[in-house]
C-alpha cells in the first residue's frame, strides 16, 4: 500500500518528448563517501527493510522475511531503498500488472499475492506501488519524493502505461460523519475543502484519484479499511501496445543431477564420505549446478555398527556424525564447485528434539539447514522424529531454491509458499519402501511442479541394510519433474532413472521456461489463484 511520507511540490508539465539525461553531478571529494543512495534492494537488506516498516507502521501486521524476499525475487528492479549515513531509512515496493486487475476493484492482499509481490506479471502494462514507507525521523530529505521519482523512472524505462496503487485517506475516519461515502471525501480534498496529508500528497505528486478502492486494507483504521485509487500516467508511453512475445534473448540454463543412491554395507565413515565424493565428483564433471542426495542417506553410517543399535542409540550415533558430515561435504561443494543438497540427516538438535534434516551445503561454502515439517507415523514411531516449525528458500548463486523432504511434498501449502518467496526449483530427497510409497511422493511432486509452475527433483534410496530399523528395502526411481506445457518435455518428465538401480540422472533446466509458462502458458496456475476466495496463513504471519 502507498503510505506517503513528506510533501513534493507539484509536478509540472512534461515536454512530449522522452526526459533528456540528467546532467553529470560534480564528482564528490577524494575520499569522500555517499551520505544518502537510492538503490534497487537486495536479499542482504530484508532485515533492516522489515525493521524500517515496523518503525513506520507499528500497528500493522509485518512483513515477514519471505515476503520482502519474495517482492525482491520476483521483480528486482522494481523495489528502491534509501540509505542515509548506512542506514536504510526509506523502502518502495513495487511489480507489474496487468491493465483489467489494475484498474478495476482490488484488495491490497489480493493484487500483491498476500505481500509476496508474487502476481508481478513480466508483461504487464502497468507499475502497481504496493509499499512506500518512510522513517519518520528523516521525513524532512524528501525520501519519498526520490522514491516516486525512481518509480517514474523505471515506468518510463519500461515504456508502461503508468503507476496505480492504493494510496491511504487516513482522514476520512475523523470525518466519516461528514463524509459517509470515502468518494465524497476525496473530492472534498480535491477542492481543498478538506487536507488529507496522504492523499494531497499524491496530488501533489501527479497522482489522478479514479475512485476508491473499498475493503483494501482492514487493518489500516484511519482509512477505514480503504484506499483511493491512484493513477499516474506516463506521457512517454507508446500509443500503440506491443504484441507481447516469449521472453527471448540468453538462456537461464541451470544442470541438476539426482543420485540415486545404493545402501550397502560399508566399513568406515570414510568409505562412505568416497561413496558420497564419486558421484559428487561424476556430477561436477558434468558441469552440474546441484547435485542431491536422498533422505536418509547417512543411515548407511550405523551399516559399519558391531551390534544392532537400539533407535535411541542409533539417533545418539547419528548425532555424534553430525560435525563430521557437515564438514566433509561441505568441502566437496568448495572444491568440486558444486552445490550439495544432502539428502538428510536425522539428528538431535540442540533443544533435545530429535528431527529429520536436510543440510545444504553451496560451493560458496554456506551451509543451510531444513527441517522436515512433517515426520511420518514411521519415523514418529521408530526414532521419536519432532517435525520442523520453518519452512524458507534458501539464497544460491542459481536463484532461490526450496527442499521439502519426502512427505513434506505431499503438503502443497509448504511449496506454495516457497515459490511465493520465489522459488522455481524445489528439492525433494525422499525415502520409499514400497511402489506404493514412492508413487504417493511422485504424484504429489507432478502435482507441486504443475500447480507451481516449477521444476522438482527427487532423489530416493535403493538397495537394503538388513541390520539398521528403517532401511531394510527400498524402493526409487528418482526423476526431474517439470510443468506440462509446450516448453516442456511431453510428459512432464525432464530426466528420470531405471527403477531400483544405483545411478544418476541429470538435466538441464531452463528458467525461462518457466516465466514464460507463468505469463503465457495454457494455465497459469499462479496468476489465477483466487486471492479473494482463501489464502493460507502462517504462524509468523506469511
Amino acid at each position: 500500500m502507498a503510505r506517503a511520507p513528506a510533501p513534493k511540490k507539484p509536478a509540472t508539465a512534461k515536454p512530449a518528448k522522452p526526459r533528456a539525461a540528467a546532467k553529470k553531478k560534480p564528482s564528490a571529494p577524494r575520499g569522500a563517501s555517499a551520505k544518502l543512495v537510492v538503490r534497487n534492494a537486495t536479499l542482504d537488506d530484508v532485515g533492516a527493510i522489515i525493521a524500517l516498516v515496523q518503525r513506520v507502521y507499528p500497528d500493522m501486521p509485518p512483513y515477514t522475511p519471505g515476503m520482502v524476499q519474495g517482492q525482491i525475487v520476483n521483480f528486482p528492479e522494481g523495489q528502491f531503498l534509501v540509505e542515509y549515513d548506512g542506514t536504510v531509512v526509506g523502502y518502495a515496493a513495487s511489480f507489474r500488472i496487468d491493465e483489467t486487475t489494475a484498474l478495476n476493484q482490488h484488495s491490497w492482499s489480493v493484487i500483491t499475492g498476500g505481500g509476496y509481490g508474487s502476481r508481478h506479471d513480466p508483461h504487464g502494462e502497468w507499475l502497481y506501488g504496493m509499499e512506500v514507507c518512510v522513517d519518520p525521523s528523516r521525513r524532512r530529505l524528501r525520501l519519498g519524493q526520490r522514491l516516486y521519482d525512481e518509480r517514474e523512472r523505471l515506468c518510463e524505462a519500461l515504456e508502461l502505461k503508468g503507476i496505480v496503487f492504493g494510496g491511504r485517506m487516513p482522514g476520512w475516519q475523523r470525518r466519516r460523519k461528514a463524509y459517509p461515502d470515502p468518494m465524497d471525501y476525496v473530492e472534498a480534498v480535491k477542492a481543498r475543502r478538506v487536507e488529507d496529508m496522504v492523499i494531497s500528497f499524491h496530488i501533489r505528486a501527479g497522482f489522478e484519484p479514479i475512485g476508491v478502492l473499498r475493503n483494501y486494507l482492514e487493518s489500516d483504521k484511519a482509512s477505514g479499511g480503504c484506499a483511493t485509487h491512484m493513477v499516474w500516467r506516463n506521457p512517454y508511453a507508446p500509443q500503440e501496445s506491443s504484441p507481447h512475445h516469449p521472453p527471448q534473448g540468453q538462456k537461464e540454463d541451470v544442470r541438476v543431477a539426482t543420485v540415486q543412491f545404493q545402501q550397502r554395507k560399508i566399513d568406515s565413515f570414510e568409505e562412505f564420505i568416497a561413496n558420497v565424493e564419486y558421484f559428487v565428483d561424476v556430477t561436477a564433471d558434468y558441469r552440474c549446478d546441484f547435485v542431491v542426495f536422498p533422505e536418509l542417506f547417512t543411515l548407511q553410517l550405523l551399516a559399519f555398527e558391531k551390534r544392532k543399535l537400539t533407535p535411541a542409540e542409533a539417533l545418539e550415533t547419528l548425532t555424534d556424525f553430525t560435525p563430521r558430515f557437515v564438514a566433509a561435504l561441505r568441502q566437496l561443494a568448495i572444491s568440486y564447485n558444486i552445490n550439495i543438497i544432502g539428502g538428510s540427516h536425522p539428528t538431535r538438535t540442540d533443544d533435545g528434539d530429535i528431527q529429520n534434516v536436510a543440510y545444504v551445503f553451496l560451493r560458496d561454502g554456506s551451509v543451510h539447514a531444513q527441517e522436515k515439517i512433517h515426520p511420518t507415523p514411521n519415523e514418529r514411531h521408530w526414532w521419536n522424529i519432532k517435525g520442523g516449525d520453518k519452512v524458507a528458500t534458501i539464497q544460491t548463486d542459481c536463484g532461490p531454491i526450496g527442499v521439502l523432504i519426502c512427505y513434506d511434498s505431499e503438503f502443497p501449502e509448504l511449496a506454495r509458499r516457497l515459490v511465493d518467496e520465489g522459488a522455481k526449483l524445489l528439492f525433494v530427497p525422499f525415502c520409499t519402501d514400497s511402489r506404493q510409497g514412492y508413487l504417493r511422493v511422485r504424484y504429489c511432486c507432478q502435482a507441486r511442479a504443475i500447480e507451481n509452475q516449477c521444476y522438482v527433483v527427487m532423489s530416493g534410496n535403493v538397495g537394503n541394510l538388513p541390520n539398521v530399523d528403517n532401511m531394510d528395502i527400498q524402493y526409487a526411481q528418482s526423476c526431474i519433474l517439470t510443468p506440462c506445457d509446450f516448453p516442456f518435455a511431453r510428459d512432464g518428465i525432464a530426466a528420470e532413472t531405471t527403477e531400483n538401480v544405483e545411478t544418476v540422472a541429470i538435466a538441464d533446466l531452463d528458467m525461462t521456461d518457466l516465466s514464460w509458462a507463468r505469463a503465457q502458458g495454457t494455465v497459469r496456475n499462479l496468476r489465477d489463484r483466487r486471492f479473494d476466495l482463501y489464502k493460507v496463513v502462517w504462524h509468523d504471519g506469511g
